[in-house]
């Protein structure tokens, strides 16, 4: 009899589980659908909203704020008008809830990609504050997993768009964007849900170097 009922209540706790874990991939796979199809400005920003929405529902995923992160990014890096500062603040907040459940190298690389976006507001005055936070970000990545191809994109960006005589310039970014391309060949997201942008970025950027 025992034994039945503990069946029944680990049956009804998987149930539950499974349920509760159908849910979220049903929510992040019309996210990604979403995100997928947006072309304006206002519609990457309201799947933005949408992934946020998700992440107050789930609190131990850290994929939607990933997700919402990185479309508050986009949407400022290319919007010449938007408040770079107020955006990336509110890009960090959601990076370290996303680094509070798993310190993974696609947060930090995002970590890097914010860092950049508010050196740019004023390059020749931020540079020595944020320039080291994007690097110690890319360092941790690294850390988390050395083998993300995008960490080495990222990196190649940063050393293509310093000047040649600082070490930087396409010769000097070339082999990072060779490896980054190198790894995608081999890279597979842990799930249709997971990170899985750079390749043809990285491609476009090495075929620049030669």
């Amino acid at each position: 009899m025992k034994k039945c009922i503990l069946l029944c209540i680990l049956t009804a706790v998987f149930a539950v589980s499974v349920t509760a874990q159908s849910k979220f991939e049903t929510a992040m796979a019309k996210g990604l659908k979403q995100m997928t199809e947006a072309k304006t400005q206002l519609e990457k920003a309201e799947t933005a909203s949408f992934f946020e929405r998700i992440a107050d529902a789930e609190k131990n995923q850290w994929l939607p704020y990933y997700y919402a992160a990185l479309l508050n990014y986009q949407n400022a890096m290319f919007d010449n008008s938007a408040d770079k500062d107020k955006v990336a603040e509110k890009c960090k907040e959601m990076i370290e809830k996303g680094l509070a459940i798993d310190k993974n190298a696609d947060l930090y690389c995002l970590q890097q990609q914010v860092a950049i976006l508010q050196m740019l507001v004023d390059p020749m005055s931020r540079w020595q504050t944020y320039g080291p936070i994007a690097a110690n970000a890319l360092t941790n990545a690294k850390k988390a997993d050395a083998n993300n191809p995008r960490i080495y994109y990222l990196e190649g960006m940063t050393v293509m768009n310093t000047p040649e005589n600082f070490g930087g310039g396409k010769v000097a970014a070339k082999p990072l964007f060779e490896k980054a391309v190198a790894l995608f060949e081999s890279y597979h997201p842990a799930t249709p849900m997971h990170p899985n942008w750079g390749k043809d970025l990285a491609e476009k950027m090495l075929a620049t170097c030669k």
